[in-house]
C-alpha cells in the first residue's frame, strides 16, 4: 500500500476517535527494526465501556465506508481493551484503567510518537516563474509614468 494512501486511513481512524470524544489519542510509527508487526499504532481511551465500543464502532465504520475492513477485531465485549487490526495499522481503544496497566508507549517507547498533523500530505505548491515580458517604448512609457504619476 501507498504510504500516503496508508496515512489517510490513520488520519480517518484518527478523526473517528476525536468525533467520539476519545482522550488521550497516540500515534506511534513502528519503526522497521522494532519487531513490529505494523506500521503504526493509534491508541485512545475512553472513559466508559458504552464510549470505548462507541469509538470502536466509529472507526470500523469510517473505514468501512472508504472501502477498509479490518481483518480482526479483539476485546469487543469486554469493552477494556478493543484491538482494531488494519494489518498496516492497529487501533486500541482502552478504558483508562486498561491504559495505564498495559501502558503501550512505554513497552514500545522507541517508536516515533506523532502528531496527526505529521500524517497530513505534504503537497508540492508549484510557484511560477514571473513572466517576463519583452520591453518596447510603450511598456517603459507606462512604466515610468506609473513612477512619476
Amino acid at each position: 500500500m501507498k504510504k500516503s494512501e496508508l496515512k489517510k486511513q490513520v488520519s480517518a481512524a484518527i478523526q473517528a476517535c476525536l468525533d467520539k470524544k476519545a482522550e488521550e489519542i497516540s500515534i506511534l510509527e513502528m519503526g522497521k527494526g522494532s519487531g513490529a508487526f505494523t506500521d503504526y499504532f493509534v491508541l485512545c481511551s475512553g472513559t466508559n465501556p458504552k464510549q470505548v465500543q462507541a469509538i470502536a464502532d466509529e472507526v470500523e465504520l469510517r473505514l468501512k465506508n472508504a472501502g477498509v475492513r479490518p481483518t480482526q477485531v479483539e476485546g469487543y465485549r469486554q469493552a477494556d481493551w478493543i484491538l482494531v487490526d488494519y494489518v498496516d495499522f492497529v487501533v486500541h481503544v482502552f478504558s483508562e484503567k486498561a491504559r495505564r496497566f498495559y501502558d503501550l508507549e512505554r513497552l514500545w517507547k522507541t517508536a516515533k510518537r506523532l502528531e496527526p498533523s505529521d500524517l497530513k500530505s505534504k503537497t508540492k505548491t508549484k510557484t511560477r516563474s514571473p513572466i517576463k515580458m519583452k520591453t518596447t517604448s510603450r511598456t517603459r512609457a507606462v512604466t515610468s509614468h506609473r513612477r512619476t504619476g
